[in-house]
């Protein structure tokens, strides 16, 4: 604890507290153009960070970390187009409540549940930290692949009513997955000689495409159709009654989100997208879900921000990257002469715990950014589509076009975008697409590390009890609505 006071006092100074401020606020404004996400921003602001010191420095970037989750959800509510992609679980149902003009009310849930979700995950953060990052380090392929295949379980769930369209678009998603080069053998799949495939389709490319692209073209397609426009009477923030019922979401958003962060590599997309389907399965409103349901921006949105500070565990505490973002924060920090891993806790708390402070900050002034400029944002959508659809076409174009500076990139996004469209006309939803090319990698390649420690021999996982447990929980889900249908069939004893 004391410690967490040394932090808040260094966070008193107005230098760092500016820092934080500004960080914040680009991280908002980044995280909103589509395709531009955080790890970009980071990226490319670190070499101007070398001056600014060690603790104003990493309080800087982390506070461009938490604001950029919850940036994204701002276009991904207003025009379907996720400005990062954590928040393409909250387009689903996001988009649907500002087609019903709802966007405002969208919008404050949306920052709300990210900052209790950023807050809940920071606070097990400093409580917790050293226990948390020897549960992450017992992690290994086995226990990766069954993680994997539970998300792939919630497949069928995840998107729309038909089961079996979320399925087939899970498929795809495993199929486009593997194409690109096999890191295990070395062998070259599915690139039909086409350098720019050899590498894999990127997913933030696939991401602009299915939503941006493929809404842009459904609207065109609408061309004798009235265009939407949101009531201004509705750009609210959520009262009581809302926050009530989304109370539950919110806790297992951000419940799995620390979790889910906790574990290398995994990030905020992956807490993301399983924070739907958790929030989706555990409420009392199913039938709300896929028509605009405000619980299901609730849980996501709390998941991908408790994901920040659960990322930050393995980060600090073991020199392991918990994202592809902190991966660039762990560089800022070595090139600050700050050496991530245990001894942290002891040589450096003061630093340690004004991070976590910064952190905490940061997720307070975009909370307040969030509510107070919600019917400000909500506006966006008041926009005539044919200034809107066009700038946003072109910033998917950069954003695609951004990471990789590929044109193969934009022409991935493109494909992505017909795709998108297709589905919308057919009825099919892309989150099982996103969650089949999300995990499908992951789930391949464990298994093949996982097959290379047991010597092929797949008894070897009997031997890994987090993984067993694991595949129970996955198991469990699968059989519970067979069970639960079996179990409504069962003839009732005849009332006396």
């Amino acid at each position: 604890m004391e410690g967490f006071l040394g932090g808040l006092t260094i966070l008193a100074d107005p230098y760092i507290m500016t820092m934080v401020l500004l960080g914040t606020v680009l991280g908002i404004f980044v995280g909103a153009l589509p395709g531009i996400s955080g790890s970009t921003t980071i990226a490319l602001l670190l070499p101007m960070t070398i001056s600014m010191g060690p603790i104003a420095s990493i309080c800087f970037l982390g506070a461009i970390y938490c604001a950029a989750n919850f940036g994204g959800s701002i276009t991904a509510i207003l025009v379907n187009a996720p400005g990062d992609p954590s928040a393409s679980a909250t387009a689903l149902e996001g988009y649907k409540m500002a087609e019903k003009g709802q966007a405002g009310l969208a919008l404050g849930m949306s920052a709300i549940s990210s900052a209790i979700g950023g807050i809940v995950s920071v606070v097990v953060l400093i409580f917790a930290a050293p226990m948390l990052a020897r549960a992450a380090y017992s992690f290994g392929p086995p226990e990766y692949f069954a993680l994997a295949l539970f998300g792939l379980s919630m497949c069928a769930a995840i998107g729309g009513d038909s089961a079996v369209k979320n399925l087939i678009a899970a498929a795809l998603g495993l199929l486009v997955a593997t194409v690109g080069m096999d890191l295990t053998t070395g062998v070259e799949r599915f690139a039909f000689g086409i350098t720019e495939l050899s590498d894999g389709i990127g997913f933030v490319p696939v991401l602009i495409g299915l939503f941006a692209v493929g809404e842009m073209l459904d609207q065109a397609a609408q061309r004798h159709g009235k265009a939407k426009i949101v009531s201004m009477d509705a750009a609210r923030v959520p009262g009581w009654a809302e926050m009530r019922k989304c109370n539950r979401s919110i806790w297992i958003g951000s419940g799995i989100g620390t979790f889910i962060g906790a574990l290398p590599a995994l990030g905020a997309t992956t807490a993301a997208l399983i924070g739907y389907n958790e929030t989706r399965r555990w409420s009392r409103h199913k039938e709300e879900f896929g028509k605009g349901s405000i619980e299901g921006v609730a849980g996501p949105e709390a998941a991908n921000n408790a994901a920040v500070g659960g990322s930050m565990v393995p980060t600090l505490a073991l020199g392991i990257p918990g994202s592809a973002t902190t991966a660039i924060i762990l560089a800022g920090l070595i090139v600050q002469g700050v050496r991530p891993g245990p001894h942290l806790f002891t040589e450096q708390p003061t630093l340690l715990y004004a991070v976590f402070a910064s952190m905490l900050a940061a997720n307070v002034f975009y909370l307040v950014m969030g509510l107070s400029m919600a019917r400000l944002f909500a506006r966006i959508s008041l926009i005539p589509p044919a200034f809107l659809w066009p700038a946003v076409f072109a910033l998917s174009v950069i954003g695609a076009y951004g990471p990789n500076q590929s044109m193969g990139d934009v022409y991935v996004m493109l494909v992505a975008g017909v795709v998108g469209f297709l589905f919308r006309r057919a009825g099919f939803s892309p989150a099982p697409l996103i969650m089949g090319l999300v995990l499908g990698a992951m789930v391949e390649e464990t298994l093949k590390q996982s097959l290379i420690i047991f010597g092929d021999d797949l008894g070897g996982f009997l031997g890994r009890p987090i993984a067993l447990v694991l595949f129970a929980v996955t198991a469990a889900g699968l059989l519970w609505p067979v069970a639960a249908r079996l179990f409504r069939a069962m003839p009732r004893p005849a009332p006396r």
